[in-house]
Parts: structure tokens; C-alpha cells; sequence
């Protein structure tokens, strides 16, 4: 039986291999995808910095665009509050989830945690960052909760809350969206240590569970967060959607004045925007520099913290420390979500009132049309990104195992390319690129910018349940002569519809929520949801704010909501499909 099938397992290699020679396209095509337009996209930033873009009449390399942009007035200040509010903010989330891992994790709050927070990974910064103005705001709920009976404040007081000039808003904003997805990052690379051995030797020694978790676990684990960290700490310093909402137009971010720059009607600042996206690049480049050195020094500390062998006291404040945070940031979440559902029902809500004085649907019947538009450009957007990364993984993950192959920490760090330069940056040379080439703000083309940022995603989220399918399925279907494209057809694709759903929907959502994509691939010629709500959060209409917003967080919700229930349908005469893989 044995030699039947090793057998059988080298003639369906051998058949996998002569029929799936195309296959070897895909990573080459998603390389194309990936690195070109980023590399492409870098020197186009480059070169209208040192004054050479030929179509705005610099035809000769120079320094004046960097001695314009050193002389701007308020240039450092940005860089400076761009650099604490995206490291705060990335430290803090980071903080909150080892905490909360180190004390609840096995633990029912640690599950439940997992399953409630899973939805904010959904919800689009903006709309998390709208959702918060309408909380913190001076005449935002909380405010109206206690006004005036605790307060005497029958007015909005005149207080720096939300927005504010300290960044604080900024910072808090980032962490309710960040913490939930560094939390998922760590539960995947907690499913690849041997947690549970680990833990026990060491609570058998005598530790308590928060010092066990720091000193044996946590190093274990560092190593794959590493990546998905950069990626928070890079998105933080150059956001510009939420910096937008929660940051005053006097005290810009380094990003938002790269954007003001680009937007400028004087086209002679398209050369000062080129300076600012590359000293963008180089301030992240320098963080994440400055980074790896702390971790070698917090590595020796930590070594000698070890070897100290101390085996805790404190292990009763800092789970309530943890569980505290976390419960802080999903309470949080969840109240910003639940104000712009109120917002986008209300048709009366006077200060102080807690609650809206009129109800309906009123806003909803009356600006329909100036949904509609936004809502199917957003649809299209996401669901065409979205498709098309999906069928590049496919083809990727297919090639993988076809032929054997076993990527490295090379391809991750590919992967994750996008997300490690500041979007800013080489999107303004894609942008000038496009132009050059005279596609720009066409549909396609916005498709491909938003492709960028969704494949990543879509990849990550895939991979692992596609490489732990069990191969005996494949091999079975072989012995009984499926040729290997009706094993991937028949036999893969129906027992992974659920964790190819999710990734679809996950980046669905990552299309929804993008916004510099769409200003600078779209050249200001489509509205999306997320474009319209951030332009309106400036001093729109709070209800019509709302309305966009609030919408804009439950396009994605409704995505999950289907990539989780119709596998339950489709299969809902054979209980063991029901689970995916």
C-alpha cells in the first residue's frame, strides 16, 4: 500500500508539474503588481524634488525644492508631532496587547475579547475617527451626558478635546483601530510557538502567568510581530484621513502638509510635495532604524531581567492593568460606532440633549442620491481590488504547492512592501508616473492603486489556511484521476470557501477605508464614502457626516457578515464544510 502510493504521489507531482507550467506566472505578474509601481512610484517622488519634472518646466537637477521646504514655515513642528503621535500611538497599542495576551490569554475573557473585537478590524479608520469626534468632541456625548446637570455647561465649552492641538485624539483614534489588528497578529504568531508547553515548564518553575508570558513567551513571538508592527508604526506616521478629522488645521501632521502641497493650485508646489513625501520616507526609515537598535538593547536588558530569575510579584495589578486596556478600547470602539448610527437617524439633536430630539429616516430618503454615487464607486472599487487580489493569492499559493516551493522571510518582507513606505510617498510618484503615461484618474488605474494596499492583506489572511489544508485530499482525488486542476477546482476551492470569503472580505474592506489612493490615483475624479466623509467631517453637517460615515463602517461588516454566513448555507447539509479549514 505504501508503494502504491508513493506511487501514486510521484506520477500526480509529475502531472502537477507539466500541467500547472503557467501557473509560474502569477508570482511573477504579482511581483509586477507589487514592486514596480512602488519602485516606479519612489524614483517620481525623487525626481521633482531635485527639480526635474519636465511637463512643470524643471528640466535641470537642483536643491531648491529642499531649501524651499527647510524654510517652510511650521515644516519641523510637523515632523515632530508626526513622530509622536505615530510612535505613541503604535507603542501604546502594543503595550495593550501584550499586556492583555500576557494575563487573559487561554482564558474565556481572552476569547470572547477575540470574537468582539474581531468586527473593528472591519470599520475604516475615518469612520472610527468620526465616530470619536462625535464622542470627545466639546458638544460630543460624553459632554451632553453630564451637561449640565455636573457641569453647568449649557453651551459646548470652549475645551481642546477632540480636535486637539497635543495630539492626544489622534494618538487614542489610532489606538482603537490598531489594537485589534496587532491582537490578531499576535494570536497567528501565538498558533506557531509551542505555547501551551511553554507556559506550563514555566509556571511549574514558579512564575506567575504575566512573567512567564514576558520572560519566555514573548521573545518567542517577536520575531513574526516584527513585521506587521512596522506596518502600524509606518501607517501611523504618515496617516493623513484621521489626521484630517482629529488634528486642527493649524498644527498639521508631516502628511497632511504633503497632501496640502499636492492639492496646491500653484503647480510650483508640486516640487515642494515631491521633497515632503521623500523626508517622509527618510523619517520612517530613520524610526524603524532607531527601532531595531531598541530592540537589540531591550533584548540585553531583557536577557539580564532573566537571568535575575525573579519570578513576579505584581501579576494581580497588571492583569487588571490589561484586561482594563483592552476593555477600554472596545468599549470605546463600539460607543464611536454606536454615535454615527445615532447621527445618521437623527433629524433633530440640540445641546445638551443626551439623545436626538427627532428620529428617522429623514436624512436617509433626503440625501439618497448623494449616496448612491460614492456608494457604487465604493462597491466597484472594493469588489474589483478585492476579486483581483484574490485570484492573484490563488495563483500564488497554487504555484507554491504544485511546484514545491517554499517561500522565505524574503517574500513576507515583499509582501509587506507597500505597507512599510509611507503611502504619500511613492503615490505621488505613481501619480506623476500615471500622468506621464496618461491614464491617470482613470478607473483602472484607480483599481490598480487600491490593489496595492489590498494584497497584502488578502495574501496574509489566506496563506496559512491554504499551506495547512491537509494534502491527503489532493492526493486522494489524484489516485482517483482528477487531473490537478479539478483538484484545485472540486476538492480546494469548496473546502476553502470560508477562509477565501474572509480574505475577500478583508479586503474589501481595506479598499473601502483607503483614501490617499483614491485623492491621488483618482486625480479628485471619483467620490468615494471615505473621501466624501472625510471632506465633510471638517465642518460638514453632522448628520450627513454621520450618514457617510456610518455607512462607510457597515459596507465591510455587511462583507464579513457574508463571507461568514453563506458557507453555513451553501453547506448546510454537510456539517464538517460548514467550518472551512
Amino acid at each position: 500500500m505504501a508503494a502504491n502510493s508513493a506511487v501514486a504521489t510521484t506520477i500526480s507531482t509529475g502531472q502537477q508539474v507539466r500541467s500547472g507550467r503557467w501557473l509560474r506566472l502569477f508570482p511573477l505578474v504579482t511581483l509586477a503588481v507589487f514592486l514596480l509601481p512602488v519602485g516606479a512610484g519612489l524614483v517620481g517622488a525623487v525626481l521633482p524634488a531635485f527639480n526635474y519634472l519636465p511637463s512643470l518646466g524643471g528640466e535641470t537637477l537642483s536643491l531648491d525644492a529642499w531649501r524651499r521646504l527647510l524654510a517652510y514655515p511650521g515644516l519641523w513642528d510637523a515632523v515632530l508631532f508626526s513622530l509622536y503621535t505615530g510612535i505613541g500611538a503604535s507603542l501604546l497599542s502594543f503595550l495593550i496587547v501584550c499586556l492583555f495576551c500576557a494575563c487573559c490569554y487561554q482564558t474565556r475573557l481572552f476569547d470572547r475579547m477575540r470574537r468582539v473585537l474581531g468586527p473593528l478590524l472591519a470599520v475604516p479608520h475615518s469612520a472610527i475617527a468620526i465616530g470619536f469626534l462625535f464622542l470627545f468632541a466639546p458638544s460630543g456625548w460624553i459632554i451632553r451626558l453630564i451637561s449640565p446637570w455636573a457641569t453647568g455647561w449649557d453651551r459646548p465649552p470652549d475645551l481642546p478635546l477632540a480636535p486637539d492641538a497635543y495630539g492626544i485624539s489622534l494618538i487614542a483614534a489610532l489606538v482603537l483601530k490598531e489594537t485589534p489588528y496587532l491582537l490578531l497578529m499576535m494570536i497567528g504568531a501565538l498558533h506557531q510557538a509551542p505555547t501551551h508547553r511553554t507556559l506550563t515548564i514555566s509556571r511549574s518553575l514558579g512564575y506567575d502567568r504575566v512573567t512567564a508570558w514576558f520572560k519566555t513567551l514573548l521573545p518567542l513571538i517577536y520575531g513574526p510581530m516584527r513585521l506587521p508592527l512596522f506596518a502600524v508604526l509606518v501607517f501611523s506616521l504618515s496617516v493623513v484621513d484621521v489626521a484630517l478629522i482629529l488634528t486642527p488645521s493649524s498644527r498639521p501632521t508631516l502628511g497632511v502638509l504633503v497632501l496640502r502641497w499636492f492639492n496646491d493650485p500653484d503647480l510650483d508646489f508640486q516640487f515642494l510635495a515631491g521633497a515632503g513625501a521623500c523626508l517622509q520616507v527618510m523619517m520612517a526609515l530613520a524610526v524603524l532604524l532607531v527601532w531595531l537598535m531598541l530592540e537589540r538593547l531591550i533584548a540585553r536588558l531583557g536577557l539580564g531581567w532573566v537571568r535575575q530569575g525573579g519570578r513576579g510579584r505584581f501579576e494581580a495589578p497588571l492583569r487588571r492593568l490589561g484586561s482594563g486596556g483592552i476593555m477600554l478600547v472596545l468599549i470605546a470602539g463600539i460607543t464611536s460606532l454606536l454615535m454615527l448610527a445615532l447621527w445618521s437617524l437623527a433629524w433633530r439633536w440640540r445641546y445638551p440633549s443626551a439623545l436626538p430630539d427627532q428620529w428617522g429616516l429623514t436624512m436617509w430618503m433626503r440625501h439618497g442620491e448623494m449616496l448612491t454615487g460614492p456608494m457604487v464607486t465604493t462597491v466597484l472599487l472594493g469588489a474589483s481590488a478585492a476579486g483581483l487580489a484574490l485570484i492573484l493569492t490563488l495563483g500564488c499559493l497554487e504555484t507554491e504547492q504544485r511546484h514545491g516551493l517554499h517561500p522565505g522571510s524574503r517574500a513576507l518582507w515583499l509582501l509587506y512592501t507597500p505597507l512599510l513606505i509611507p503611502q504619500a510617498a511613492f503615490l505621488f510618484g505613481a501619480q506623476a508616473l500615471l500622468g506621464w503615461a496618461r491614464i491617470d484618474g482613470t478607473f483602472p488605474a484607480l483599481i490598480w492603486g487600491h490593489l496595492l494596499f489590498v494584497l497584502p492583506y488578502v495574501f496574509l489572511s489566506l496563506a496559512e489556511p491554504y499551506r495547512r489544508l491537509d494534502d491527503r485530499y489532493a492526493r486522494t482525488a489524484a489516485c482517483l484521476g482528477a487531473s490537478s486542476a479539478r483538484v484545485f477546482w472540486r476538492v480546494k476551492l469548496p473546502i476553502l470557501l470560508r477562509p477565501i470569503l474572509v480574505a475577500a472580505a478583508i479586503g474589501f474592506a481595506v479598499s473601502v477605508g483607503e483614501y490617499l489612493p483614491t485623492i491621488f490615483i483618482g486625480a479628485g475624479r471619483y467620490a468615494t464614502l471615505t473621501t466624501e466623509a472625510v471632506s465633510l467631517a471638517s465642518g460638514g453637517d453632522r448628520r450627513l457626516v454621520g450618514l457617510f460615515a456610518f455607512l462607510q463602517a457597515t459596507l465591510p461588516l455587511a462583507g464579513f457578515l457574508v463571507a461568514v454566513g453563506l458557507p453555513g448555507w451553501i453547506y448546510r447539509n454537510r456539517r464538517a464544510m460548514r467550518g472551512g479549514s
